[in-house]
Parts: structure tokens; sequence; C-alpha cells
């Protein structure tokens, strides 16, 4: 009898002890990454349209159980099918090398960008993959993001982009960094996907935005993204400054249009 009362209170204080780290980690804002995931979904703006909990389970289908190394894009194409896009026509924003920029410009705007969908709201800054012969989710020992081509992030990402420059129509902005001296980079993801996907008649025209230093709009880059646009689409280029588009983003007022 005094082994079993031993036990008992055993798995008693073990229990105790997994409720106070669990009330801990809640406290202190820690959450799972399935927690986050839902977290995240169940604050985005629309997002009392879609089950948080079914996108979830759509979204670990692409990589639990499986080879992080061998993840195509089309392994979240259920996923994307389960939180399309909806945002306006003349409202879809492209960036390269100018994530923090575009994202202060649209934070209050209608306009959006790909981190402003549900998805990519979702899991930007996020890491993870899983393992053959296990059921979960990882955060660490993940591949890096060059190591292989076909990781868990990447992909997503790659898919993600292919849909967003698909649902493009009418006319649409790129903002990249004049910084660099080629702002057009044939190895982004808006120069290997983004750019082929974009079609006219559907999109009429492409805004070119460049905060300009190394660069401007007489860049040779910018002329090699002239010509790879589809024929029919309208090359527009604006040079404008980092001050000014910050001046912008501080008043969410005045059109998208206006900033430029």
């Amino acid at each position: 009898m005094e082994k079993k009362h031993c036990i008992i209170v055993t798995v008693v204080i073990s229990l105790v002890i997994v409720f106070v780290a669990v009330v801990l980690e809640i406290t202190l804002g820690k959450r799972t990454f399935k927690q986050e995931f839902e977290y995240r979904c169940s604050k985005f703006e629309s997002s009392k349209k879609y089950n948080c909990t079914e996108i979830w389970h759509e979204f670990e289908k692409a990589y639990v159980n499986r080879d992080p190394c061998k993840i195509p894009m089309n392994a979240y194409d259920s996923l994307v099918a389960a939180a399309p896009f909806e945002h306006a026509y003349n409202k879809t924003l492209f960036w390269s090398k100018t994530k923090n920029l575009v994202r202060d410009l649209t934070k209050n705007r209608d306009d959006v960008n790909l981190e402003k969908t549900l998805l990519g709201s979702v899991l930007d800054g996020l890491t993870w993959c899983g393992k053959m012969g296990s059921s979960e989710t990882f955060t660490k020992g993940c591949p890096e993001w060059n190591e292989c081509v076909n990781n868990p992030p990447r992909s997503f990402w790659n898919r993600l982009s292919t849909a967003f420059a698909d649902v493009a129509c009418e006319d649409v902005t790129l903002i990249l960094d004049g910084s660099i001296d080629t702002p057009f980079n044939p190895s982004t993801t808006f120069a290997t996907i983004e750019v082929k996907r974009i079609k006219y008649p559907k999109v009429k025209s492409l805004t070119v935005v460049i905060v300009p230093q190394k660069s401007n709009c007489n860049s040779e880059s910018l002329k090699a993204l002239k010509s790879a646009l589809v024929q029919g689409i309208t090359y527009n280029c604006k040079e404008v400054t980092e001050a000014k588009i910050k001046k912008c983003s501080s008043d969410p007022k005045t059109p998208i249009g206006k900033c430029w």
C-alpha cells in the first residue's frame, strides 16, 4: 500500500509541475507553434470567414512526417485553397528588399502586400519543418533557407507568392531598394516567380517605385525588368525618397498613389 501511495503522490506532483509549467508558459506569453499559428489566424481581420483549426490541418499536411528537404511547392496547394486571397483591384503591392518599408506603408491602409494576407500574416517570421516518422511540427533543427531548395518555409513562400501574383489585377505596384546595384535581382522571388505570373490583360500596368541611392529608374536591372514584363502591361517608374514614403506611412488617409 505504501508503494501505491508513493506512486499516487508522484503522479499528483508531476501533474502539478506540468500544470504550473503550462500556466507559466501562458503567463509569459509563450506559445507552441500550433498555438501561435491559430492565435495569429484568429486575429486576422477577416478570420471569421475561415476555420483556423481546419487551416492548420491543411498546413501541417504539407510537411508532417516528410523529409524536410523534399517539400515541393504544390504540397501547399490545399492550404492556399483553404484561405484564398480576397483583396480589391488596384491594391496589390509587391516588394523586393524593402519589406519593412512596405509593411509600415500598408499597415493602416487597405493596400495589400503578401504579409498582409491571412497566410502571409500567420507565418511571417516563423520557421518550421517535419521529420520522417514523426507527427510533430519542429521549429529547431530545420534546414536553413538555402540549405535545400524544397524546405518547408521556402516552398510555402514560393507557393504563396505564386498565388498572390495570380490574383493581381488592374494596376499593381512594386517597391524596390535603390541602395543596391541590382534592385531587380534575377534571383529574387519577384524575378523568379511573381513577374512571370502577372499577365495582361488582367494586369494593365506595373508602377515601379524605387528609393534612389546607388540605383534609379535608369538602372540596367530595371531595363531588364521592363523587358521581362508580358507584352501589353504598361511600365512606369518613379523615384521616391525614403523620407517621403515614411511620411506617407504616418498619414494613412493619403491614398497610396499620392505617395509617389
